[in-house]
């Protein structure tokens, strides 16, 4: 690693609390290295008050982005390079945070395609597993879109058993029960045509893997935590 600048990752956390646990726990366990001083630096602002972003209301978007705004700044203050955020959803509100800050972003949703497209070149349709909020965003469709492939998405009912199941993941359930239920959503959408299952949401991978399914399933916290160590180890340059 001799000559090569190392930078030092801000992770805006707590979004919920047990998918940052995951997200830092996946980056140690992707850094190569034999003795403490190998892993790469990470300075976490762990959380949980950010207002929910689900609840969709102009007033709770301002408060979202206010928070998300402070946490940002006071990251790059303490001597962040380039920041990240293990949750999809509220990638939608951090327009207010980079205003705010002279360091980049990592967006998990751009890396998330882009890691399809590398990983799944022939894929020709993708299923979404991800929040009401994220869904509404159209933070996905429309990067799946771009990059020139279908989007299929769960039924309103069946979405509506995503949203429950993300919440009691958030509430401590990360039971085999669960990780079933959101193995049938992601085989209903294998049955609609997706050739590879994304998991849009970072609670979704801490129940459910690529073992039970036909197709490759994309997490997205595994994404974001690949490249965040390859940036902070300089194998990768800061995002524009």
């Amino acid at each position: 690693m001799t000559g090569i600048k190392r930078q030092i990752a801000g992770v805006l956390g707590g979004l919920g609390p047990a998918a940052t646990i995951d997200f830092m726990s996946k980056v140690v366990e992707m850094t190569p290295g034999d003795i403490d001083q190998d892993h790469v630096q990470m300075i976490v602002n762990h959380n949980p008050t950010v207002p929910d972003r689900q609840i969709d209301t102009a007033e709770q978007r301002l408060l979202v982005e206010k928070v998300l705004a402070d946490m940002a700044k006071g990251l790059e203050n303490a001597g962040a390079n380039f920041l990240v955020m293990p949750c999809n959803s509220a990638h939608s509100f951090l327009d207010r945070a980079r205003s705010v800050i002279d360091i980049p972003i990592l967006h998990i949703v751009t890396e998330t395609i882009s890691a399809i497209r590398s990983l799944e070149p022939n894929a020709g349709a993708v299923g979404i597993l991800a929040t009401d909020a994220c869904l509404k965003s159209n933070l996905y469709q429309s990067a799946i879109h771009k990059a020139g492939m279908r989007v299929l998405l769960p039924s309103v009912g069946e979405q509506a058993s995503i949203m429950k199941m993300v919440y009691k993941i958030k509430g401590g359930d990360q039971t085999s029960d669960i990780g079933n239920e959101m193995t049938n959503r992601a085989n209903s959408l294998i049955q609609q045509g997706a050739d590879v299952i994304v998991g849009g949401c970072t609670e979704i991978p801490l129940v459910i893997s690529g073992e039970r399914l036909t197709v490759p399933f994309i997490s997205s916290t595994d994404v974001l935590a690949e490249k965040t160590v390859s940036i902070c180890l300089g194998n990768t340059p800061l995002p524009a």
